[in-house]
């Protein structure tokens, strides 16, 4: 597992939190990474989350953590919140997009999670590269970046 190590990864270990990695083939035409891992993995969409990063109304960026199978509610983040720059959203997690975790942020971003995580034992959420899903408790998500559960998501 060590060629499988990322700073996400680095930090549900340091932690203590349990997890279980699972790799996939990533297809680089996929339209969706969080619906392509799955599809992929056979997972309801529900219970998979996609790691968006959101410019909010004060200027500075935040992650809203979401179900891949519906979209962000901008509004349920700031009032002014946009989507941020890709290479924004980049250079200040310290992951390429597409692979963007919750987990292991360069820069400890203020991190919101969809509250239907919590109907699951465990979801799936980005480990820190395209490919490479994490998956864990929802409790063990909201502790380890410190997120506010709320409602965020809208069917899509």
């Amino acid at each position: 597992m060590a060629g499988r190590q990322t700073p996400a990864t680095r930090a549900a270990d340091a932690a203590g939190i349990a997890y279980t990695l699972h790799e996939y083939e990533h297809d680089p035409r996929a339209e969706s990474y969080a619906g392509e891992a799955a599809a992929v993995l056979g997972l309801d969409p529900d219970r998979v989350f996609k790691t968006l990063v959101v410019a909010v109304d004060d200027g500075d960026l935040a992650v809203a953590v979401v179900p891949a199978s519906g979209s962000l509610d901008l509004k349920a983040v700031g009032k002014r919140a946009a989507m941020a720059d890709p290479a924004r959203a980049e250079r200040v997690t310290g992951y390429v997009a597409g692979g963007i975790s919750p987990l292991g942020q360069r820069r400890a971003l203020a991190t919101y999670v969809d509250e239907t995580a919590e109907l699951w034992d465990t979801v799936y959420v980005s480990a820190g590269r395209r490919g490479l899903e994490i998956e864990l408790a929802p409790g063990d998500l909201v502790a380890l970046t410190g997120a506010e559960v709320r409602a965020l998501g809208r069917a899509s």
